[in-house]
């Protein structure tokens, strides 16, 4: 199984590919080693655990957020990201989740974004780039973790919540092009 690093600043995580020397870091700090899966619950685990901290930071910044609208685009997010733990959870108790054979486009908007950190008074644009970098990041995850696991139906829950991540992160780049990018 694979193992995984966090950033103790920005919560960014990091899978090492290949073992060597040295000390992974991020935002000047050392990466700790927090993520060795030793099995398919190990994993399940954890991502149950990111899928409720995705919930909790939408949720949360939907009631700091002025915009109504975008306020309620994250309780939307803060939604799925309940039902991807569901689907983790019942994937635990044996259940599985079949991914789409339908590609998802890759506008790649927020490949040319720097990173944003949020803000009581961050703005629409700003509440965007946050969003889709979470979502890049969680779509990242889920392919990085898809292509570790040998039991099939894991395998196929894991592809699918990257999907569905892809998904996420499509449809905010669609609301940034539109609505940001159209302003100008």
């Amino acid at each position: 199984m694979a193992q995984y690093y966090k950033c103790p600043k920005c919560d960014a995580h990091a899978k090492v590919i290949k073992p060597g020397k040295g000390v992974l870091s991020c935002c000047g700090k050392d990466m700790e080693p927090v993520l060795n899966f030793a099995s398919p619950d190990d994993i399940l685990d954890f991502a149950i655990t990111r899928e409720q901290e995705a919930h909790d930071f939408y949720a949360e910044w939907a009631d700091k957020l002025d915009n109504k609208w975008i306020r309620e685009v994250f309780r939307d997010f803060a939604r799925e990201e309940e039902k991807h733990r569901d689907v983790l959870s019942k994937a635990k108790q044996g259940g599985t989740l079949k991914p789409s054979d339908k590609k998802i486009t890759d506008l790649k908007i927020s490949d040319y974004l720097i990173d944003i950190t949020p803000t009581p008074d961050m703005d629409y644009q700003k509440a965007l780039v946050v969003a889709m970098k979470r979502e890049y990041a969680s779509y990242k995850f889920y392919s990085d973790l898809s292509e570790t696991v040998s039991d099939p139906g894991l395998k196929e829950t894991l592809t699918a919540l990257a999907q569905e991540e892809a998904k996420h992160k499509l449809r905010l780049e669609t609301m940034y092009e539109k609505e940001v990018l159209l302003w100008d």
